[in-house]
Order: C-alpha cells, then structure tokens, then sequence
C-alpha cells in the first residue's frame, strides 16, 4: 500500500514469523504495517512458502522473500517508491529473514537471493531467529530450523552459509533488534550470543524487562516505539 500525495515515499516491508510454517501467515504484523501506513510510509507486508507449502523450506522460502522484496523495484515509479529509503521488519522466523534479507550483497553468486535488486537501509528484528546453526542444535521450536532447512548445520555447512544471518556477519546494512527477557520462544540469550559473535556498532540491541515473545509486535508495547523511532529516520534519509 502507498500513501496519497506525490512522493517519493520511504517503505517498510513486513516479514510475518511462525517458525517458518504454512499454519501461519500475514496477519500477525497487519497491526504495524496499519500504524506505519497512518504515519505516511509504504507499506509491502510480503508473503513467502513455508514449511508444509509445495516448495517451501530452504531454499524457496528464502528465493520467495527475496523475490518480494526484490519486486518493489519494478513499481517503485509506479507508486511513488523510494528504494534508497526501506526498511525491514520481521518477528521471530521473519527477523531471521529480515536480517538476512539485509545481508544478500553478501551472498556468493548463484545463491538464493543474490544480486539483490533493493537493499535497505535498515534491518529490525523482533525476536528474531538471528542464528539459525545455533537454533537448529538447541532444538528451537520443536525442530523448526531442521524442517525448514531439511538438514543439521553439520550435514550440510554450505547452505547454512547462506541461509543463517550469524554466519553472513560482518553486518552489511544497519540493524536493530528488539528482544524480551520473557520470550520462551526465541530466549533472548540468542540475540546476546549473536550480538557478541557480531560485536558491530551497526548493530544495536533492545531489551525489555518482562516482555514476552509477542509483545515485541504489539503496536501499545514501548518496543513498538523504539522500532517507529528508528523508522522515522528515514524520513531525513
């Protein structure tokens, strides 16, 4: 969606979360791509194939992001699109796309989401998934990263190379990541241990005492805020 008037007008892409499976969808980052949309920015809340999609998984899931992401450059005229302005946002399995969708110039050639067509200024995680390797040995959601990648980063390295966003760093575009110490689903020692693997002034992390793993999209919480404030910036450029 973009907003009235002539633009050009800075975006924010939406990645919804659920551990990467197809029972879950768009709906749950509507409520911030709404309150964004108020404040005058385009909004591209994307879709992807999930685990339990004919396709889904590693690597389509990841083709499909960039895909969509890759798309707001063929209707950037269209819609009035600034492309040196975007941002991406994602929750917990969409902040592991979210970052890395921030780090495809990265990427070797030939692999899903190279050569990237839009690259944004600003990556935020919400709880994100930032270290597939380390979630996928931690049994992380009942073995989502297994599923959605369909092996163990020890029987295939090459495509957790390209798939996990801990192992892409140094950081490539700005990131924020926001994190609850309640959150039982992606426990917030994971963005501690991938912040200290990072150790980059790009790089800034958010905690918040008693926050659980969903009120970090909960447009009323003060992690809200933070991410709109950070946002805003985009306005200036």
């Amino acid at each position: 969606m973009a907003p009235a008037g002539d633009g050009p007008h800075p975006v924010v892409v939406f990645i919804s979360g659920g551990f990467w499976r197809n029972r879950y969808g768009l709906s749950l980052a509507r409520p911030q791509a709404a309150d964004v949309f108020a404040d005058g920015f385009a909004v591209w809340n994307v879709g992807y194939r999930r685990v339990g999609d004919p396709g889904g998984g590693y690597p389509g899931t990841l083709g499909d992001v960039a895909a969509a992401i890759d798309h707001l450059a063929g209707i950037a005229n269209e819609f009035a699109l600034d492309l040196g302005r975007v941002a991406i946002v994602g929750h917990s399995a969409g902040g592991h796309l979210a970052l890395w969708a921030g780090q495809r110039e990265s990427l070797p050639e030939g692999s899903p989401g190279g050569r990237p067509r839009v690259v944004p200024k600003l990556v935020v995680g919400q709880a994100p998934v930032a270290d597939l390797s380390a979630a996928a040995r931690a049994g992380m959601g009942d073995g989502a990263v297994i599923e959605m990648m369909g092996s163990s980063p020890e029987a295939t390295p090459d495509i957790y190379a390209i798939a996990d966003p801990a192992r892409l760093l140094p950081v490539e575009v700005r990131q924020l990541i926001v994190h609850g110490d309640r959150d039982q689903n992606v426990p917030i020692e994971a963005t501690r241990a991938y912040a200290r693997t990072a150790g980059d002034e790009r790089l800034d992390v958010v905690e918040f005492s008693g926050a659980d793993h969903f009120d970090v999209i909960d447009p009323g919480h003060d992690s809200w805020s933070v991410v709109k404030r950070r946002i805003s910036r985009l306005r200036s450029g």
